[in-house]
């Protein structure tokens, strides 16, 4: 039975109201800065932000993406980051209901994009996302119990601690053996937080599937996109590269943060990964 509207339309308005919040952690956390004080200011002029000029969405339409008193650009990131929590929070009531299970799908999702975001723009994992997803699984999974409601999609209480434990000890494995082919540090210490997150979540065997699937997402966004505008914009520069230098240049593939693939990742093995290992148990 599909949701009331009004179900649905409280989704979304929270789920914007969540997004905006988002939007100061993925500002202030990479810089550990306090996401309570000071009160959201313009980041080039000072100019402190009105409540009625905080609504999410709307406001930043309403302004024309604009300051109100230095007239600069605000970043489209902060209304594209509300509107996609928001969608998110209501296809989670629309598909789960009103349900326990729809809000710790919704809470889940916003932190892992919040990780995603920040991994891809400074190429680290803030704890707070980490660290938050970990105990608030952990926490909701006993709490499910003790309620009697049906883990559904989710991992019970004993194997969202094994699952936080399988998660975190195959990256940080993964990142070891990495280190000693490459000379070089393979994995950060947010990537083996963010496993633990993801682990208590699904469970032992979805946790190992998800850095599987997450590896498969990096290594198809790397060769179909990353690499071919890495390799253009040499092919650009290159001429005066070594012209510069009087030598050809070497080309170096860019960094690709892991936790950008392993955030979704672990969405879509919680959504859809028993259907994925299924698929894999029988080829």
């Amino acid at each position: 039975m599909t949701p009331s509207s009004i179900w649905l339309t409280l989704a979304f308005i929270l789920g914007a109201a969540v997004g905006s919040f988002l939007n100061v952690c993925i500002v202030r956390w990479p810089h550990e800065m306090s996401i309570v004080r000071p009160p959201s200011r313009c980041t080039r002029c000072g100019h402190r932000i009105s409540w009625y000029e905080n609504i999410p969405i709307f406001s930043w339409i309403a302004l024309r993406g604009r300051c109100r008193c230095c007239d600069e650009p605000i970043s489209a990131m902060y209304p594209a980051i509300e509107l996609t929590v928001a969608i998110g929070w209501l296809a989670a009531v629309w598909y789960l209901g009103p349900t326990f299970e729809a809000l710790r799908v919704a809470i889940i999702g916003t932190a892992l994009l919040g990780i995603a975001v920040t991994d891809v723009r400074h190429y680290l994992i803030p704890d707070g996302f980490t660290l938050f997803g970990l105990a608030f699984t952990l926490l909701a999974s006993v709490g499910a119990a003790l309620m009697g409601t049906p883990s559904g999609i989710f991992a019970g209480p004993y194997d969202a601690l094994i699952g936080a434990c399988a998660g975190a000890g195959l990256v940080a494995i993964v990142g070891w053996l990495g280190e000693v082919a490459m000379k070089k540090e393979a994995m950060g210490l947010g990537d083996v937080t963010l496993m633990a997150f993801a682990g208590a979540a699904l469970g032992p065997g979805r946790a190992l599937l998800t850095v599987f699937v997450g590896a498969a997402l990096g290594a198809v966004t790397f060769l179909a996109v990353v690499y071919p505008i890495a390799w253009a914009r040499r092919s650009h520069l290159q001429p005066q590269t070594e012209l510069a230098l009087g030598t050809p240049a070497a080309f170096e593939p860019p960094m690709v943060p892991f936790g950008v693939f392993l955030a979704p990742a672990t969405l879509i093995t919680l959504l859809w990964g028993d259907a994925l290992l299924a698929l894999v148990l029988r080829t």
